[in-house]
């Protein structure tokens, strides 16, 4: 990590620990909670307890708690305290017996990343304790079951006793797709079940969704998933890619194996499917901020059942707000079978965690499977995990699901051929062709907006994988190739030095620079790349002569149909930034403007890395 995201990093750590009321000993306001002294501050803030006042002879428990769980926890973690601090088990809805102490429930969600990020902070709690990412939960409840098992295998020891892992919240993986461009497939192949092989046969047809009979066809089929080394989602579809490509090279072990993820031909044809990529996102909220453009972003997209059911309603998850798509979005639950993720609550057995903490943990798992809490995570789009629970609204067909599939469930595959599929990411992963084009116009010395984008564009290359092939060029008055592309590996150290010799003065020809840089990637048509520019500018065209917006924006139209669109995704620096333009290139990509804001650097910075 470079230094400047670790300074980021620190900055928002301590101002985290600034709104907790953080300090001393790591004391939490909303609930008057002493973060024990081995928990790092500011990062393990376990500020979700409700606002209910902590009984000062309480048992604690803490639990690190996916992302998607935002939508329920907080609300039961309020209950359980609320009841527990009037003296009750919130299970039984008794007095708690004689001897019996109260239970206090402190959450968090992960301070970065997903749940892949969660697992390796308890695995560097264990194995490298001053690692930046720790965490010290007493239970951790990630997406699926995958990442406890990665953390027993990646620490040696048994952290979790997976068969006491209890699902709370179950979802499968899905592949949501429009309802025109299903309806497409299932007439073109004359069956309902959709497998990668028919995703496949859109992308190896010779026009693409033009022989599909599709309104506004083209010839780009446009797929996204997340990154399969942090994201579960990302993960359990990878899994099933290797799955699928297995079954197709003859591979017939119930359980998928070491060597099959190891053999090129499996490899290859995950690659295949991998080459429907448009852009790549460390988590699918990251997505679910684009989705609602409809089919001109996404064909389709890999999700949970409960993030598809979140689109459709126009529905709010967590902090965010599900935009409802003009079209409605189908699951597609592929015939070759997938994964549930069951969001279990694994119960650790590590150093920190007392036996009391762990049966005061035991009995909050019991209260989230009560029929009275498990009703309230159904209607936030999960299946109960207490099966005494009818399922009903929102699983209805209105919604784009099936509550009778998946028919086929993928069997988990051993914890090294998982740590083999994310070992062998980068080989089969889509690579990017990406130009960094940066403003180095008189405009930018302005709120030091140029340095600003210096540390950004610095950041970015340390965080992209070698093999991707970037490139660098700036305008001013004149529009600069300073670097050429090629692999990282190659070009780092180079693109490193020029960028922090980047000087500013002149004129803006933004239009014209993009104009350039976008002929030139063009030129570059790797089917099996993803192909992208990155602008870092105030976007106050002052010197583009003879270009203008509209000649921007129907450059980016002109590789619309190609295999590998070009991408494009401004990032806006200073208060008087051109946003309306930025906004139009933008729009043109299906993109979003970011702001390169300070205190946005970070957020920005994992958005742009996580695409490529």
């Amino acid at each position: 990590m470079s230094k400047f995201i670790r300074g980021i990093m620190l900055l928002l750590a301590a101002l985290l620990a600034a709104c907790d009321g953080g300090g001393g000993g790591g004391q939490v306001s909303t609930g008057g909670i002493q973060l024990p002294d081995y928990m790092r501050q500011g990062y393990e803030t376990y500020h979700e307890t409700g606002g209910v006042a902590r009984p000062s002879n309480a048992i604690d428990v803490f639990i690190a708690y996916s992302l998607e769980s935002q939508q329920y926890m907080p609300r039961i973690i309020e209950q359980f305290n609320r009841l527990s601090a009037e003296g009750k088990n919130p299970v039984t809805g008794q007095a708690w017996a004689e001897g019996e102490r109260p239970i206090f429930v402190a959450g968090q969600q992960p301070t970065t990343g997903s749940s892949g990020s969660v697992a390796q902070g308890v695995i560097n709690a264990i194995v490298a304790p001053n690692n930046e990412n720790v965490y010290h939960p007493t239970i951790f409840q990630p997406s699926v079951s995958h990442w406890l098992a990665q953390v027993n295998f990646n620490t040696g020891r048994q952290i979790f006793d997976l068969s006491q892992a209890k699902a709370t919240a179950v979802t499968p993986v899905v592949i949501a797709m429009w309802q025109s461009r299903l309806d497409a497939i299932r007439q073109q192949i004359g069956k309902q079940d959709i497998s990668w092989n028919d995703l496949l046969g859109v992308l190896e047809s010779d026009n693409g969704w033009c022989d599909y009979n599709v309104t506004s066809c083209r010839r780009a089929v446009f797929y996204g998933h997340t990154d399969p080394r942090i994201s579960s989602t990302g993960l359990s579809t990878t899994i099933g890619e290797f799955y699928a490509c297995a079954r197709q090279n003859g591979f017939s072990e119930r359980r998928l194996t070491l060597e099959a993820v190891n053999s090129p031909d499996v490899q290859e044809c995950v690659k295949r499917i991998e080459g429907l990529v448009r852009h790549y996102s460390s988590r699918t909220e990251d997505f679910l901020e684009y989705i609602s453009r409809g089919p001109d972003y996404l064909d389709f997209l890999a999700l949970e059942e409960t993030d598809l059911l979140c689109l459709n309603r126009g529905a709010q998850q967590g902090d965010q707000t599900c935009t409802k798509p003009q079209e409605p979005l189908v699951a597609i639950y592929p015939e070759e079978g997938t994964f549930w993720h069951e969001h279990p609550f694994g119960i650790l057995n590590a150093d920190w965690v007392t036996p009391e903490q762990q049966e005061a943990a035991r009995v909050f798992t019991e209260f989230v499977l009560t029929p009275a809490m498990q009703t309230i995570i159904m209607s936030e789009g999960f299946r109960p995990a207490n099966t005494d629970v009818e399922l009903t609204f929102p699983f209805v067909a209105e919604n784009g699901v099936d509550v009778t599939q998946p028919r086929t469930v993928l069997d988990v595959p051993a914890p090294e051929v998982i740590a083999a599929i994310q070992q062998s990411w980068s080989l089969v992963k889509k690579q990017a062709d990406v130009v960094l084009l940066i403003d180095v116009s008189g405009s930018m010395l302005d709120e030091g907006k140029l340095d600003q984008a210096k540390q950004a564009a610095l950041a970015f290359i340390e965080q992209m994988e070698g093999r991707n092939r970037v490139g660098l060029a700036v305008f001013n008055d004149q529009v600069q190739n300073l670097v050429a592309m090629d692999t990282l590996e190659t070009n780092r150290a180079n693109i490193r030095s020029r960028i922090e010799n980047l000087r500013a003065d002149g004129g803006t020809a933004l239009y014209s620079g993009l104009v350039e840089v976008l002929n030139q990637i063009a030129r570059q048509d790797d089917a099996d790349r993803i192909r992208a520019v990155v602008i870092l500018s105030d976007g106050a065209d002052t010197a583009s002569e003879g270009v203008t917006l509209n000649d921007a924006i129907q450059s980016i139209a002109a590789t619309r149909d190609a295999v590998n669109p070009v991408i494009v995704v401004p990032v806006a620096y200073g208060s008087n930034a051109d946003v309306n333009a930025l906004n139009g290139i933008a729009r043109a990509s299906a993109t979003r403007v970011q702001s390169g804001d300070p205190q946005n650097i970070l957020r920005v910075l994992q958005l742009l890395s996580s695409y490529f």
